[in-house]
């Protein structure tokens, strides 16, 4: 059984921690609505140990979410804070541009050793948006030097999550992220999301499967294979609400892309290092061997910004084969190969392959069996999740699974009162996620599931006495 490393560190209590609206806050963090820049001030969390958090009214919290889908060791882990010191005490930093360092090269060695197929070259950046991006900039710059410069579109789908730069944000499929934000409209395209609970009605999961993939066929010629550079997706849609795809849908879009020489992208920013019980999950967990993986947030356990992409041989030697030796890769960053970072991922690593991993695969079925039974609850249209991830939806009747009116605040109702239970969970309009650290065992298990029925059902309690739900 997994332990915890000690006591959440003591911390002052900050008597009074709701958010003061009053004055203006220096610090602007993401997503704020424009009518509240500067005026929202959001709790603070201040400590944390093994699957717990402290927050400033001095609550304990089993850490749902694992900060955001990342914490996969748990907080405060002594080996990976002494990796940490160590290296700042060897090195701090040095220039990607002109030098090289020791962590960073022996990262990459143990990076290409795990990743499926040929998956033999790395590229280190400094979390997923910027892995992201420079997958798209490769993918980009490889049709260059080939002769392609009209391949550029990249195909992905409604409901995905693929970063917060210009060009990963304009693949995002959800429509709130672009109500109001500029992208690059006239390189991205999307398909249907591959959600089996929203499939159109009539439709059985083999049906569905058909569908996605004539979808993806009849995309390709109306748009014309020569102008079509990458399909991305993530193995599991997680901020889309841990949507987990039907059993040949993945291996049935590559094959699709390898037909028509379009790259195939894996987003494992979420399901890497660990969240379903490997270091990549794409081939291990459903049969793909992609042109490119995209990591971050587990690859360091959150300890440290950092992220990259596992790049084919293949595409290394055609662009070596080609006319333009010359032609640069004009893309880099000041912090990629930072020692720090790397020495970290090192550890983390190695951490994982000592006995999380293991104990992940193991807890999974547990985890996955005791959220189901919430769907007894008449708020819960489904539990749906894998590995050490899942997600539950809240609809307003199950026979349609009808959205709530207030779709929009049903997540927020539940995790105000599950932190008051003593978790923190992660609200997604209707849905709530949770992405516990691996190293969470059966008992910690049973309270976040006991703690979320209580909060659910305060919530249906809140809805009825208010008028808004019928249930």
């Amino acid at each position: 059984m997994m332990q915890t490393h000690g006591e959440v560190p003591a911390q002052e209590t900050v008597d009074d921690a709701s958010p003061d609206e009053s004055r203006l806050q220096p610090l602007i963090q993401p997503w704020p609505l424009a009518g509240s820049i500067g005026k929202t001030d959001l709790g603070l969390i201040l400590a944390g140990d093994g699957v717990y958090v402290k927050d400033a009214l001095g609550r304990s919290l089993i850490d749902g979410p694992a900060g955001m889908w990342c914490v996969n060791v748990g907080h405060r882990h002594p080996s990976i804070a002494d990796a940490l010191r160590d290296q700042a005490m060897t090195l701090t930093y040095t220039s990607p541009w002109y030098t090289s360092n020791n962590p960073a090269r022996e990262l990459a060695q143990m990076l290409a050793d795990r990743a499926p197929g040929d998956l033999k070259h790395v590229f280190l950046t400094t979390g997923g948006s910027s892995a992201v991006e420079t997958a798209l900039r490769l993918m980009q710059f490889y049709n260059n030097v080939r002769g392609r410069p009209q391949k550029k579109l990249i195909v992905s789908r409604q409901g995905a999550y693929h970063g917060s730069t210009y060009l990963s944000a304009s693949l995002n499929g959800r429509p709130r992220d672009h109500d109001w934000m500029d992208g690059a409209t006239e390189l991205a395209r999307k398909l249907t999301c591959p959600d089996p609970f929203r499939r159109p009605e009539g439709l059985s999961i083999d049906a569905f499967e058909d569908f996605l993939e004539d979808e993806f066929r009849t995309m390709i010629e109306k748009e014309g294979a020569d102008r079509i550079g990458a399909f991305i997706a993530e193995p599991v849609q997680a901020s889309g609400g841990v949507l987990i795809p039907t059993k040949a849908y993945l291996t049935r879009m590559q094959a699709v892309c390898r037909e028509h020489d379009i790259l195939f992208i894996a987003d494992e920013v979420v399901t890497a290092f660990g969240r379903l019980g490997h270091i990549f999950a794409s081939q291990a967990v459903f049969g793909v061997e992609p042109d490119m993986i995209t990591f971050a947030k587990g690859v360091t356990s959150g300890y440290f910004p950092l992220g990259g992409v596992m790049v084919s041989a293949r595409l290394f030697d055609e662009l070596r084969r080609s006319n333009h030796p010359d032609a640069m890769f004009a893309h880099g960053l000041t912090y990629s190969s930072h020692p720090i970072g790397c020495a970290v991922a090192i550890r983390n690593i190695e951490l994982l392959e000592n006995g999380i991993l293991d104990h992940a695969r193991a807890i999974a079925p547990y985890f996955q069996e005791r959220l189901k039974t919430l769907e007894d609850l008449a708020l819960v249209g489904e539990v749906r999740g894998i590995g050490l991830m899942a997600g539950i939806e809240c609809v307003a009747d199950r026979e349609h699974n009808n959205p709530l009116q207030i779709d929009i605040e049903v997540g927020k109702r539940i995790d105000r009162h599950c932190q008051d239970l003593g978790l923190l969970v992660r609200p997604l309009i209707n849905m709530c996620v949770m992405s516990p650290p691996l190293v969470i065992n059966k008992a910690q298990v049973d309270s976040v599931v006991e703690i979320l029925r209580q909060g659910i059902s305060k919530t249906m309690d809140d809805l009825r006495a208010e008028g808004l739900w019928a249930g």
